[in-house]
């Protein structure tokens, strides 16, 4: 059996218009009345994020003192995975049929994710994927999870999926972040890192991914091509 285990933000789901909406609620929450500030565009906010510029900087360069980023950082990380704001998610372009296609070649598909179990379920639900996803092949957070860092909590879901699943002969991960990079390479799994999330070539290139590529449908040919050689 080949298994693909993949990231869920990033690879699936696009999230650049929820942390963009948040992004400006949260620079307007922060400035006084009168106050004049340059809200970024949405490009230009998304590459800040993509190359792991820090909150506090985007607040500066956004027109808020060195108080108000601190400020501005710090309401945004408590706004940005709050219930009303997964709305503005979307799916990411060929997301679905990539799923199917790796559902159709009969390789084993498991989703790995930094969301709690309620904001899995809801995209689930929105998206209608559970049908790609059985229970038993979903690793995400429990609602009461606290988390600490991804480079820390990822790499543990990972240790316990890799407890849990049966035995594979390949196992694959695809994902978007330094977080997936790390988890796949603690147990030694081939490392697919995708170009269309919220970490550009460069960020990624920086821990050594397997193979970089566009996006989720690129990453399961890459696979199927892979396994097919393998035979």
């Amino acid at each position: 059996m080949i298994r693909l285990i993949t990231d869920f933000d990033g690879p699936i789901v696009d999230v650049s218009e929820r942390y963009y909406r948040v992004y400006q609620i949260c620079l307007e929450k922060t400035r006084t009345v009168n106050q004049q500030v340059k809200q970024l565009p949405k490009d230009e906010f998304w590459q800040m994020k993509r190359l792991r510029v820090p909150e506090k900087q985007i607040a500066v360069n956004s027109g808020l003192d060195e108080a108000q980023a601190n400020e501005f950082a710090s309401l945004r990380k408590k706004t940005v995975h709050t219930d009303p704001y997964f709305q503005y998610d979307c799916l990411a372009p060929r997301a679905v049929d990539a799923l199917s296609k790796i559902q159709q070649a009969g390789i084993d598909l498991a989703v790995m994710t930094m969301r709690r179990v309620r904001e899995l379920d809801y995209a689930f639900k929105k998206f209608d994927l559970a049908k790609f996803f059985p229970e038993n092949r979903c690793y995400c957070l429990s609602n009461d999870y606290v988390k600490t860092r991804d480079t820390d909590d990822k790499p543990l879901l990972m240790a316990r999926a890799m407890t849990e699943l049966p035995p594979a002969i390949d196992t694959w991960m695809v994902g978007d972040t330094e977080a997936d990079i790390i988890s796949a390479q603690k147990q030694d799994i081939k490392m697919i890192a995708v170009e269309c999330g919220i970490r550009d070539r460069s960020q990624l290139e920086l821990y050594h991914p397997n193979f970089i590529v566009k996006d989720l449908s690129t990453a399961v040919d890459l696979v199927l091509e892979r396994s097919k050689a393998a035979q």
